[in-house]
């Protein structure tokens, strides 16, 4: 067996944290100003949070190429097109704003769902030369460089969203501007540049897409992942809308949504640590109750420390869930199966993310009369699917540990 060299992965955990950090900042500053900037410009109110939504339905669909994609040119050409279509779609997005059109808006939404999509890689790039020892811990400082994203972009967003007559058409040539800063950092990854280059990949044929669903650490990995983003997409989608609903102002909604950013971030620190010692199962098992008790907090009340409590516990809930899925799923299949599970992975969780953050805009907006009814609908909805995540794990304790079969 080849021997890994964790220096080499150290190396590139310290790019990937610093991509994430930059080029991860626009995400939070979008997800403030996109359902804002929708309610402007859509005819229907129920529309509001449709920028969004194109976001993840451009992750969504850009998952199953991008992955495969970078299997064979290398995470380095992956990661650098996300960030020129995370300029492209911000530069697209700023023209939709000057022209009052919430079309051209929704298209470079879309675009911008690219970059989404190839951020969401970060995480499975720093396994790529990591022991398996040092791979949750890797996946956890990746994630971790969020803690700056979140400092940085809603901050920041504070002096650019009202930098021009045009509401938050500040934001986006911010955004665009860090696009095209961060594209410089991937020049030092150090990552092999396809499968072909893994001298640790056997080159045969990998399972198919309909039997890698059968291996039920995948297809529980994949159910985890799905439910842990998407409620959390749900309701942080929401939470400009209801914040602002209530008669709080947009700079409460930014220092709101920077502080769940932060504990979406924060614990990956030491996520990793916790995964190693305890199991990945109890984990994933933990950031599901954090996030069952996130929508109670939410249903408690609409002051504004009950929205700060909810939104930090539904970023920790995250945290746990969804980086504990990505270790169960970077751990359940082979080297050559990695462009496969991984890019039907992020397919599968982003297609349920873009249904959430569509019906995150129909229930907070017309799900009620007042704000407050859909904000407790939005809540109120995470109910069946904490069920379905909790019932996955329970099974999957019920079956026994297999390692992925050998190729045929």
């Amino acid at each position: 067996m080849t021997m890994i060299d964790d220096a080499r992965a150290k190396r590139n955990v310290a790019v990937l944290v610093a991509a994430q950090a930059i080029l991860g900042a626009q995400l939070p500053m979008i997800f403030v100003v996109g359902g804002l900037a929708g309610g402007q410009l859509a005819s229907n109110i129920c529309l509001a949070t449709l920028p969004i939504s194109f976001i993840v339905f451009g992750s969504m669909t850009t998952a199953p190429w991008i992955s495969p994609l970078m299997q064979r040119n290398g995470r380095r050409f992956g990661f650098m097109l996300g960030a020129f279509a995370g300029a492209v779609g911000a530069a697209v997005s700023a023209y939709g704003l000057y022209t009052s059109s919430f079309a051209i808006l929704l298209t470079g939404s879309y675009l911008t769902g690219i970059y989404m999509s190839a951020q969401g890689f970060y995480r499975f790039a720093a396994t790529d030369t990591a022991s398996e020892g040092f791979r949750p811990k890797a996946i956890s400082y990746v994630m971790a460089g969020g803690l700056l994203s979140a400092i940085f972009g809603p901050q920041l967003n504070k002096f650019v969203q009202d930098a021009s007559v045009v509401p938050f058409l500040g934001t986006y040539i911010a955004i665009i501007l860090l696009n095209l800063v961060g594209m410089a950092l991937f020049l030092w990854l150090d990552l092999p540049k396809g499968s072909k280059s893994e001298p640790e990949v056997v080159q045969t044929p990998g399972r198919n897409r309909k039997a890698l669903l059968k291996d039920p650490r995948i297809l529980v990995a994949i159910i985890c992942a799905m439910v842990s983003y998407a409620l959390m997409n749900l309701v942080m989608t929401s939470t400009p809308l209801a914040v602002v609903g209530r008669g709080y102002s947009t700079d409460n909604a930014n220092d709101i949504v920077s502080a769940h950013v932060l504990a979406m971030f924060a614990p990956s620190f030491f996520t990793g640590h916790l995964i190693a010692r305890f199991g990945v199962e109890k984990i994933i098992g933990t950031g599901l109750a954090i996030l069952m008790v996130a929508g109670g907090v939410a249903l408690s009340g609409v002051e504004l420390g009950s929205f700060f409590i909810a939104l930090i516990l539904l970023g920790i809930g995250w945290n746990f869930g969804f980086i504990g899925a990505t270790t169960m799923l970077a751990g359940a299949h082979r080297p050559q199966e990695r462009g496969a599970v991984q890019g039907m992975n992020d397919m599968i969780v982003f297609g349920m993310v873009t249904v959430a953050s569509l019906a995150s805009g129909g229930l907070m907006n017309c799900a009620g009369g007042t704000a407050v009814e859909g904000w407790n609908a939005v809540n109120l909805a995470m109910a069946p699917f904490l069920v379905l995540a909790a019932g996955s794990l329970i099974w999957l304790a019920r079956q026994p540990r297999l390692s992925p079969p050998p190729a045929q």
